[in-house]
């Protein structure tokens, strides 16, 4: 799984900003997203199956209720609005983990 490493620390870099820093812990998240599926369809700034995880944090950027949103289109799955790509259910997934993801 060539990029693995790269992408964790990538995902630990764009996580390093003060208002994300205070609230995670930088190396639980970027274990996190190594260890995750995510990193199959999703990379930070590269546009792969799904969007990038700057696009999606830049389209919910001040949107209140993104987080809950996001949490249950993960676990659920959905699709249309970045596209065509569906975002596969992860029903088994902790919803924490999700959140710190999201």
């Amino acid at each position: 799984m060539k990029g693995f490493p790269v992408n964790a620390i990538a995902f630990a870099a764009m996580l390093a900003t003060p208002a994300v820093a205070d609230d995670l812990d930088m190396k639980a998240a970027a274990d996190l997203f190594a260890k995750s599926d995510c990193i199959t369809c999703h990379a930070i700034d590269k546009k792969m199956v799904g969007p990038t995880f700057k696009d999606v944090a830049a389209k919910y950027r001040g949107d209140k209720g993104a987080e809950d949103r996001l949490v249950g289109k993960v676990i659920k799955g959905g699709s249309g609005v970045w596209g065509t790509a569906a975002e596969l259910p992860h029903p088994n997934m902790k919803e924490e983990d999700i959140r710190t993801l999201v």
